[in-house]
């Protein structure tokens, strides 16, 4: 059994929709995993309302949705996923890095309060089931005893969580946001993403940029090479794209990144492909 992936969002820090950025898109990160009969939403970055525009048209009823870390471009789309209105959906919202700063349910409470945004997350009928665990975890989702998801801490500010999800002898992982430090591999992402089929990776600067960048949390596609092939995975999808590099940036630099390894490919929104 294979896992499918779709790109609802693939941009970091700040959505930019603009004609220069079509090809690669403009949202935020958010990404959809199927694993069998079951459904994983990655991130609620902008990207999350064109996928809940898809799940209305769905009989879903439920499904987990697991957050790398709650920067407003990871969790600014969930105000407009229509899912969420649903009270014939259930949604498991899950995050490793907030048990000592009130937790998820708050931070998604806080960002839906006067004077932020004018309705609160009451007003959604969905039954959304707020937990909290720490990054280094293995999960217990109260899934398939096939499928495991387990998760490590990332080196990015007020914290961030890689996530691994496994399913028959295949795996897929997603490492945003994380910063490397120079010359030195992160053990944490390579005990996790070890032989994975897929790896999508922060890579927000290119090598150029990344020296001014150091303290903003975020790595280069070159580091995740070299964390891929340390590590035995198959491929490196480039992910996290800043939003200053355009359609013709982001060509380039997937010329670049092919000619160095024949496993990297960047990312693009509205991917749909699948890790077998």
């Amino acid at each position: 059994m294979s896992i499918r992936v779709k790109i609802w969002g693939c941009r970091g820090s700040i959505a930019c929709p603009a004609p220069t950025h079509l090809k690669y898109g403009g949202n935020t990160t958010s990404l959809e995993v199927d694993v069998d009969d079951q459904k994983f939403l990655l991130d609620c970055g902008t990207g999350i309302r064109n996928l809940g525009q898809q799940i209305m048209k769905s009989d879903l009823s439920h499904c987990h949705i697991l957050l790398t870390h709650t920067h407003w471009d990871h969790i600014n789309g969930f105000p407009f996923f229509v899912p969420a209105f649903d009270k014939r959906r259930n949604f498991d919202i899950m995050a490793g890095h907030v048990t000592d700063k009130g937790g998820v349910k708050n931070i998604f409470e806080t960002q839906m309060d006067n004077p932020m945004f004018p309705v609160p997350l009451e007003a959604m009928h969905a039954k959304l089931t707020f937990s909290d665990f720490n990054s280094g975890e293995t999960l217990d989702i109260g899934a398939s005893s096939k499928t495991i998801v387990r998760t490590a801490p990332l080196n990015h500010p007020n914290g961030a969580t890689g996530y691994r999800i496994e399913h028959n002898g295949r795996a897929m992982c997603l490492i945003t946001d994380t910063e490397h430090k120079v010359g030195q591999l992160d053990e944490n992402i390579l005990g996790l993403i070890e032989g994975a089929d897929l790896v999508i990776y922060d890579s927000t600067y290119t090598e150029e940029e990344f020296p001014s960048k150091i303290g903003w949390g975020h790595s280069t596609w070159n580091e995740g090479v070299k964390l891929c092939k340390m590590a035995g995975a198959k491929r490196l999808g480039i992910f996290h794209h800043d939003p200053d590099h355009d359609d013709v940036f982001m060509d380039k630099l997937a010329d670049d990144a092919a000619r160095a390894w024949d496993g990297a490919f960047v990312i693009q929104e509205n991917m749909d492909f699948l890790v077998e």
